[in-house]
């Protein structure tokens, strides 16, 4: 399938890997992106993930028959708000935002009522990276997309949206947003407050100046995620926050089991929590489940 144009709103490593991607594999005659600043601009078309960068949303939207969102999830509904009279009738809207549920819910009839047609997508796939400078074009090479149409979603739009995604590498996969941010909460969005927390509390001042010394590759691979945007992030958590509350919990629910076997000296029980994460993560690796996000 060939786009006339495409404009990705939001060019960082998302929406530049996208760009690359379109442009490498000549998805579209021509790539726009949306940016707020003039030095994104410069950046945008040194790095070659667009055509040409538009501070302009309503500019960088017109005439485009695909449209992107790229953006951290607290802008999606004002920037959908602002280029809505521009967006030409019957173009498809989708987004790389890592919540489903609220995405679809603000966007889905908006675009609507103005005759556009938004289906949510996030493709799992990303980097502790942020910018454009760390886009690339293999980003989503063998990535599990989530789709997430509702009753109401054009059939020939999802379509569109699920070929879109196989022609940049990825494997979509249709579910509702319900399911989708029940799944995410626990495989992406408890990583990334764990990991944040590891950092937190093990590089703290008030620990010895030693204990960073002591950090080796186990510490820097299991906190890699938490050099991720600050600003996604607190928008990942707020937004699907019910489900990431509802996880932490039985998270430290089973944390604490750990502590009690372990203050009573249970070898087995403490070699039986090793054991069976060993053989669930094994299992994992070694099949067709595993995600590069």
């Amino acid at each position: 399938m060939h786009w006339q144009q495409i404009t990705l709103v939001g060019v960082g490593l998302l929406g530049g890997s996208l760009g690359l991607a379109v442009k490498k594999r000549r998805l579209a005659s021509r790539v726009i992106g949306f940016v707020r600043r003039q030095a994104s601009v410069v950046e945008c078309e040194q790095f070659g993930a667009c055509d040409k960068a538009e501070l302009d949303l309503e500019a960088a939207v017109r005439g485009s028959d695909l449209i992107i969102f790229c953006t951290p999830l607290a802008q999606m509904r004002e920037l959908a708000e602002r280029m809505l009279p521009a967006v030409r009738r019957e173009a498809v809207v989708t987004d790389v935002g890592s919540v489903k549920g609220s995405v679809v819910n603000d966007l889905e009839l908006l675009f609507a009522k103005g005759g556009a047609y938004f289906v949510g997508s996030h493709p799992m796939a990303g980097a502790e990276r942020t910018g454009v400078g760390a886009a690339n074009a293999e980003l989503f090479q063998n990535a599990v997309c989530a789709v997430t149409p509702t009753t109401a979603t054009s059939a020939s739009a999802l379509q569109r949206v699920e070929v879109f995604w196989r022609s940049v590498g990825a494997l979509p996969i249709r579910m509702t947003a319900e399911k989708h941010d029940d799944l995410v909460s626990r495989s992406s969005h408890l990583p990334h407050v764990v990991a944040a927390e590891l950092a937190n509390y093990v590089l703290s001042p008030v620990h010895p100046k030693e204990q960073a010394m002591l950090c080796a590759n186990g510490f820097r691979d299991t906190t890699r995620i938490a050099s991720g945007s600050p600003e996604m992030w607190r928008d990942i958590c707020l937004a699907n926050r019910v489900n990431l509350a509802r996880v932490l919990g039985v998270f430290i629910e089973d944390l604490q089991e750990f502590k009690i076997a372990l203050s009573n000296g249970d070898a087995k029980a403490v070699e039986e929590f090793f054991l069976e994460a060993k053989e669930r993560r094994d299992k994992w690796c070694g099949g067709a489940g595993s995600s590069p996000e």
